[in-house]
């Protein structure tokens, strides 16, 4: 074995040899938490709502707002944010990405429709209650309650989803697609709020 090693180090110092590297090596991403655990967060979130644990959180008399989107936190943290979303018919949220932080979502109830930007055009799917997707940093998207969310459930059924965002949120970006077929920011805004103004 000593033979290999002076041979891999014969010609040059054996100490200048690259030391391994005995200390964590940083992240790229601007949180340990990784979409996965937002997915099992927000699933867990869900399954609290559904429990009756957060009722204490939830619109008084259980009337959901029927004009707005409503939202409530769910849990804080220096590293997460989780949200409980109501979606109302034909509000959306703008195309927009999450600055810095990455997202995850669960939908407990109705659907969501997703319009996102592939980096040529606007892709869309629909997520039903029991679906998941998360959003990397970087990720555009305008969402919104499924149209046939609101014929299957009703006009005053409420729509909910719960959100986790990891850095918790401090910034949202607006979009645009151009004529020419690209994206196109619009605005930046300040925010702790989740999926834009509520």
């Amino acid at each position: 074995m000593r033979s290999s090693v002076l041979s891999l180090t014969s010609g040059r110092d054996r100490h200048s040899a690259v030391p391994p590297i005995d200390r964590a090596v940083a992240s790229a991403l601007p949180t340990r938490l990784r979409p996965a655990d937002l997915l099992r967060l927000t699933d867990e979130g869900a399954e609290d709502v559904l429990a009756g644990r957060y009722d204490h959180l939830l619109p008084d008399h259980g009337i959901w707002p029927s004009e707005e989107r409503w939202a409530t936190r769910l849990l804080s943290d220096d590293e997460v944010d989780v949200w409980l979303i109501s979606w109302t018919p034909g509000k959306s949220t703008e195309l927009h990405d999450h600055a810095g932080s990455l997202g995850a979502l669960t939908v407990l109830s109705g659907a969501l429709s997703e319009f996102r930007w592939n980096g040529t055009e606007l892709r869309s799917r629909t997520l039903a209650a029991g679906d998941q997707a998360s959003f990397p940093i970087g990720w555009v998207h305008d969402v919104m309650r499924a149209p046939a969310a609101v014929e299957s459930v009703g006009p005053l059924e409420p729509t909910l989803s719960v959100h986790a965002y990891s850095p918790p949120l401090t910034a949202m970006s607006y979009y645009e697609v151009t004529g020419h077929g690209t994206l196109r920011r619009t605005s930046t805004v300040l925010t702790d709020q989740p999926e834009g103004d509520m």
